[in-house]
């Protein structure tokens, strides 16, 4: 079963969620009067309600599943109940008590177990945050830590007391231990983080940080990015083969994933806020394509955030059309506007174009396999890929002779392709062409790019002249 299919036994709770919740919404809208307990708590009952009746078909479920099981395999003992999938009984549940529990901070009933799901769900998507940037530290950790345990004696006191059913308690205790175990992963990753290597972790969160608040601004301070970049990549400049070293260089401290992952993505941003300031030099007939990508982008990252596990390699079809389709307006490598010359602006277009690349290539990895034959080519882009990024990290000065070898690659690789696809040698067409076809492409944006930044940085250096 899909895990939005609704079981035909909870069709009826699921309707009458929807109605309570179109009740919350109609009485958060009304603004003629002021919310008062005697509004909410009918609502609130009828959730206890409905909790329960959905408490009781799961646990019968879960029986029957688990009693089924056991008869399938009697000869272990370690036989457990299938859990219970999300579907949208539980979405529209969630739904309603994040108004419920806003509510319950309305009316005065912020120390009650309703009034904690807000704050529960509020540290849920802060701690998801946290684990996909990387941007944490202990000191960060801690009052999140102190702040669950606090939500956690409100619910129990509750539950001693008889104050609310035990339905509701069992599910808020559910949700919070699942926030505990978030937090236990995060704290636990720092667990192997070395004591030398401390200080850098704490110094790239804050630059992250920085940098995220620069991200944020309509037109970020130059200065202070310049200075966050040239601190970076001093950073980056100690490690040595790609690792951070102990004192004296004598050994590789633990922690190195976290440090390198934290690091890229503080030079992901520096490049998202160069684009951005490029985007000023888009002209008015390159718009309609620097919005298109735009949000494109914003697609793609929301799909690789929310969607990667149950995402079909079909439903990136329209992305990477689209993307061809646009790659296809270029004339030698360059947008030109509608009188057939080259348009300002072609930084911000690239950096766009190759970053929808390298997200359509991140989701398409994890859903297609790349067949042996096509590994040595899959390695060989990588590789390339990883020292464009290298130099586009480092900025110039380089010439056009610094990028022959890159070319040089890229071409060879090309070569190895007819009609498009890249052949096994008994003349089959090896899995993984996508894949491989997505990493070429940002490949070969990644050295536009770096072209484009070159020609750049030598009109600058025209301009000072002058």
């Amino acid at each position: 079963m899909a895990s939005n299919m609704v079981p035909q036994e909870e069709l009826p709770v699921l309707e009458s969620l929807i109605t309570i919740r179109n009740r919350l919404t109609a009485l958060k809208k009304d603004t003629t009067r002021f919310i008062r307990a005697p509004d909410v708590m009918p609502i609130y009952n009828s959730v206890v309600k409905q909790v329960t009746r959905l408490n009781t078909i799961r646990d019968e479920q879960s029986h029957n599943q688990s009693s089924l099981s056991n008869n399938a395999a009697a000869s272990s003992s370690t036989s457990k109940p299938t859990i219970q999938e999300a579907n949208r009984v539980d979405t529209v549940l969630s739904d309603v008590f994040g108004l419920l529990s806003l509510f319950f901070l309305t009316i005065g009933k912020s120390r009650e177990t309703p009034a904690t799901y807000c704050q529960i769900a509020s540290m849920r998507q802060i701690l998801s945050h946290m684990n996909e940037s990387g941007a944490y530290t202990e000191e960060i950790l801690v009052p999140i830590r102190e702040r669950l345990e606090a939500l956690k004696n409100v619910i129990k006191q509750d539950s001693e007391d008889g104050k609310h059913p035990e339905p509701i308690v069992r599910l808020m205790l559910r949700k919070l231990e699942g926030v505990e175990h978030q937090l236990q992963d995060l704290f636990s990753s720092l667990s192997v983080l070395s004591v030398e290597l401390v200080p850098i972790h704490q110094r790239l969160v804050h630059l992250r940080k920085q940098l995220s608040a620069l991200a944020a601004e309509p037109k970020p301070n130059k200065a202070e990015y310049k200075a966050i970049l040239e601190e970076l990549r001093k950073i980056d400049s100690k490690r040595v083969d790609g690792k951070f070293l102990g004192p004296g260089g004598s050994f590789v401290p633990e922690g190195q994933a976290l440090l390198s992952g934290l690091l890229e993505s503080c030079f992901e941003i520096t490049q998202d806020i160069k684009a951005r300031e490029a985007e000023e030099d888009v002209t008015p007939s390159l718009k309609p394509i620097y919005e298109r990508l735009s949000e494109m982008k914003a697609q793609l990252d929301q799909l690789l955030l929310t969607h990667r596990w149950t995402l079909r390699e079909t439903d990136l079809y329209n992305y990477a059309l689209s993307l061809r389709e646009i790659d296809a307006m270029r004339v030698e490598g360059k947008f030109v506007d509608a009188d057939g010359n080259k348009a300002e602006g072609q930084y911000a277009l690239l950096f766009l174009l190759r970053r929808c690349y390298g997200l359509l290539y991140r989701l398409m990895s994890e859903s297609e396999p790349i067949s042996e034959e096509l590994m040595p080519v899959a390695n060989k882009l990588s590789t390339i890929k990883k020292c464009l990024n290298e130099v586009l990290k480092y900025g110039g000065p380089y010439t056009p002779r610094d990028l022959y070898p890159y070319h040089l690659a890229l071409h060879q690789i090309d070569s190895l392709r007819k009609d498009g696809k890249f052949y096994a040698d008994d003349g089959s067409i090896p899995e993984g062409q996508a894949i491989l076809v997505a990493q070429l492409s940002e490949a070969h944006e990644l050295l536009e790019m770096l072209k484009e930044s070159m020609s750049d940085e030598e009109d600058e250096d025209d301009a000072e002249e002058i």
